[in-house]
């Protein structure tokens, strides 16, 4: 192609995507040339020889708006005089490094360190506090842990959202201060509670990234954070909001929550009434009961709040007074889980169960908390004399040292049972007379025996070795 005097006239010239020099022989070597995209638009190169070869470097898009002895690019592109300029810059480059192969070698090194400085930052990528907690989660979830969920929930809605940069920065930035400012924030909306759960979660995630190095039972998912401390256990929790909510039903709330879902007929009464007579069991173990852990006077719910890592823990307990024929009200001998509003498909939720109490209790209690059923019964067998010891395992809350996890094998069924007499007796108001008649009526009703066999004898205990019996 001939040099063409008249950049103007070029620049029009230009069509079906042919190179145009604008401007031969530049000083500094190489030459101006141009060609017009398929989008209409006008690219710049400079154009150069290397080793006998011919070589184009892209400049930028041409700005025929641009001012025209503007030296430097516009937001849209080059004027003439700022693409000369820019290929005087790239012929002084390739000339500094003609020795290192010139401008192609320096793009080569660029890319090379282009491509390193992705890779650095796909793996920062994974290394956030957002991975780092999903992470957790995650563990939590494959342990069997319940508390995923509610870990889950703080961490999306405390941690995550409201503190998106540092969510997604490297879990080995966070700081101190970053955490106290994620707990300010909820201590001064009222929330310090949460504060203080959200805290012990992100110290037990950063605490399995620590000890993955030492603990082999950590999954390895955690190394990849590499985190050398824990920025969580440099603060402390704020111990006025860890009071237990000591608000017990007394007895008389109690007897008048009984009269409010004694009698009523249909599903959420009969699972509240099983609630109460099982001695006011955790309700998120008690909504996932399944199906298969039924007994004819006992049902098996699984304790997850142990130690991380032990599993759930089998606990038994016994059904006594009223509390079978609520439980034959729910089980239809299909599906995976006895309290169900879905077949046995899915189990209810512990909101569902709360609001079905709330429905039914209405004004009639004031202040009225399904969870305050617990404590209530709690202090109801404590007022009547049945030992901590006893609570602890009708409540499976006092499994505690060495001598209760290793060497105490006792079922203490015929202990939960009296308990639980207390509670039909002081509660429901009937004998333990009348609890062990209903009982046995219930039972030869549910197995056909006769009128006249003789009751089973009240030291009898049912163990974990009897086979387990669907409900009729």
């Amino acid at each position: 192609m001939r040099p063409i005097s008249d950049i103007t006239t070029a620049l029009r010239s230009l069509h079906g995507g042919a190179f145009v020099t604008l401007r031969s022989r530049l000083d500094h070597g190489g030459s101006l040339q141009a060609r017009r995209l398929s989008s209409g638009a006008v690219q710049l190169y400079w154009r150069y020889s290397q080793e006998g070869r011919k070589h184009r470097e892209p400049i930028g898009l041409y700005d025929a708006s641009a001012p025209p002895r503007k030296l430097q690019p516009t937001a849209h592109g080059y004027s003439i005089a700022a693409a000369l300029e820019k290929c005087r810059e790239l012929a002084v480059l390739h000339g500094d490094r003609a020795a290192a192969g010139g401008l192609r070698s320096l793009k080569v090194e660029r890319q090379r360190a282009l491509k390193v400085q992705q890779g650095v930052a796909a793996e920062q990528s994974q290394r956030t506090l957002r991975k780092l907690l999903d992470t957790y989660v995650e563990y939590l979830k494959a342990q069997g842990r319940r508390s995923h969920v509610d870990a889950r929930q703080i961490f999306d809605r405390h941690a995550i959202e409201p503190w998106q940069k540092v969510a997604d920065a490297p879990a080995t930035e966070l700081t101190p201060d970053q955490v106290l400012d994620m707990l300010r924030r909820l201590m001064e909306a009222g929330k310090g509670r949460t504060g203080n759960k959200l805290r012990s979660y992100l110290r037990a995630a950063y605490q399995c990234a620590l000890d993955v190095r030492v603990v082999a039972s950590i999954p390895l998912a955690f190394k990849a954070f590499a985190v050398q401390v824990n920025p969580v256990a440099q603060t402390r929790r704020s111990p006025q909001y860890d009071r237990a909510d000591k608000r017990p039903f007394t007895l008389a709330e109690l007897r008048a929550y009984w009269r409010l879902i004694a009698d009523v007929p249909g599903t959420p009464a009969a699972v509240l009434r099983l609630h109460l007579l099982t001695g006011g069991q955790r309700i998120e173990q008690l909504v996932r009961l399944h199906a298969a852990d039924l007994r004819d006077d006992a049902i098996r719910l699984y304790d997850l709040k142990g130690r991380p890592g032990q599993g759930a823990r089998p606990h038994l307990v016994p059904l006594v007074g009223q509390a079978q024929s609520a439980l034959r009200e729910l089980a239809n001998g299909q599906g995976v889980f006895a309290i169900s509003t879905t077949g046995g498909k899915k189990p209810i939720s512990v909101r569902t169960m709360a609001g079905w109490a709330n429905d039914l209790v209405g004004e009639a209690i004031v202040g009225f908390q399904l969870k305050r059923i617990r404590s209530g019964i709690e202090t109801l067998l404590a007022s009547s004399g049945v030992s901590r010891e006893v609570r602890g395992h009708l409540q499976s809350h006092g499994l505690t040292g060495v001598q209760a996890r290793h060497y105490d094998g006792h079922d203490y069924m015929a202990e939960k049972r009296q308990a639980l007499d207390v509670i039909v007796r002081e509660i429901c108001g009937t004998t333990p007379s009348q609890i062990r008649s209903e009982s046995l009526q219930m039972h030869r009703r549910a197995y056909g025996m006769a009128r006249k066999s003789a009751p089973r004898p009240r030291s009898t205990i049912v163990t974990d070795e009897q086979p387990i019996r669907l409900l009729p």
